[in-house]
């Protein structure tokens, strides 16, 4: 009995995590961006709740899963409580791809604004390791990196981790959505159990693509967050 309580507290104590980590009261400042979607509303390619719909589950897809999703997954197994130089070198290489693969400068930005805004909460948490922390501040940190530092941390299993990464990303984006269309709280929620629905699938993909096979080649997606640099009004920074 005491074995199976203790069983559950830590599951418990992991799911906590989670959803705490997926939460978009997380101050790593999510909301200020919209990763292009402010751009594609301005220029009509998303003018109402399917389309908006649509795009988003496009970014899940074509994106996320074949991208940050995938970095997440591979970067997990490596931050474990002691780092040895091989696993360093490969958050490394992992954290120099994420920058190499952000293709305007707002997303650039975005990745490590947020990246070094987790890093704080993590230090101001304490329970992430100080060569863990070292190693963050050194690389230095985007924000798939330092994100699959915080899930690690959870000891969750890692497809759990990434539907947390996933739906935090998805519900930041619908935020952005409403805010920048006029849709209502039900439209979002709607929106957003498609995201859901989508979500497993996009997580199974991430899992099972190899260093050769992630990309982040989403020419629409760039240009429109190119677009957004210079777009005269505007709510977000990207």
């Amino acid at each position: 009995m005491v074995t199976t309580t203790a069983r559950m507290h830590t599951e418990i104590s992991s799911l906590l995590q989670l959803i705490w980590l997926a939460s978009p009261a997380l101050p790593v400042g999510g909301f200020s961006y919209s990763e292009g979607l402010e751009s594609a509303i301005e220029h009509g390619w998303i003018h109402d709740e399917t389309s908006a719909a649509d795009w988003l589950v496009d970014q899940l897809h074509l994106s996320q899963a074949r991208g940050d999703l995938s970095v997440v997954a591979q970067a997990l197994p490596l931050w474990p409580l002691h780092l040895s130089p091989s696993e360093n070198s490969g958050l490394q290489a992992l954290n120099d791809w994420v920058l190499a693969t952000r293709e305007s400068f707002e997303m650039r930005l975005q990745t490590e604004q947020m990246g070094r805004s987790l890093l704080d909460w993590l230090r101001n948490q304490g329970t992430a390791t100080p060569s863990a922390l070292t190693l963050c501040a050194q690389l230095p940190p985007t924000y798939p990196l330092v994100m699959a530092l915080a899930l690690s941390l959870a000891k969750a299993p890692d497809h759990q981790a990434l539907q947390a990464f996933a739906f935090g990303w998805a519900e930041n984006m619908t935020q952005a959505a409403l805010k920048s269309m006029p849709l209502g709280q039900s439209a979002g929620q709607r929106i957003l159990a498609r995201l859901a629905q989508e979500i497993p699938s996009a997580v199974d993909h991430a899992m099972t693509l190899r260093d050769d096979e992630r990309q982040a080649f989403c020419p629409m997606l760039a240009i429109a967050s190119a677009r957004h640099e210079t777009q005269y009004s505007r709510l977000f920074r990207s």
